[in-house]
């Protein structure tokens, strides 16, 4: 081309390649923090950084659409294996722990997820789909699991 200056080609090529990476890359480790209704719609779930460096991420029920027992009492962990954790109150309660971002395959794994209504622990994994996390929870290996699909509500 007349009159280009030389490397322009290249500072074009960096720019679209930028453009478009930003464009299609909204996999950032924080997407995932934020409160998000599980796919029943009976629960928020609040996930927040953790971890000593912050780099791992947590989530606690928030809410609940039936939040009290039929006698008024707030609803506990009733189904928690260990006696003595049978009392704690649902909200507040910590029900994801230690997730990190993996980057390569855009997806949050090696954490946990707690199901208080049974009271098992579940080895879990997050991937993001559209505008949603997509949350699976199973035993020994993927195969083995359950998904449910949480909304972002704030």
């Amino acid at each position: 081309m007349k009159n280009q200056k030389p490397g322009m080609p290249l500072v074009a090529a960096v720019l679209m390649m930028l453009l478009f990476t930003s464009a299609t890359n909204n996999h950032t480790s924080d997407y995932i923090k934020g409160t998000w209704l599980s796919e029943p719609g009976t629960s928020r779930i609040r996930i927040y950084s953790c971890g000593s460096k912050g780099d791992e991420f947590c989530g606690k029920i928030v809410w609940l659409k039936r939040n009290k027992e039929t006698d008024g009492t707030p609803r506990v962990d009733k189904n928690n294996p260990d006696p003595k954790k049978r009392k704690r109150q649902l909200i507040d309660l910590v029900i994801l722990t230690n997730f990190t971002f993996d980057a390569k395959k855009g997806e949050w794994t090696d954490g946990k997820i707690y199901d208080p209504y049974t009271g098992y622990l579940y080895s879990c994994v997050i991937r993001k789909q559209k505008n949603d996390l997509l949350v699976r929870g199973f035993v020994g290996t993927q195969f083995l699991g359950r998904t449910e699909k949480w909304t972002r509500v704030e």
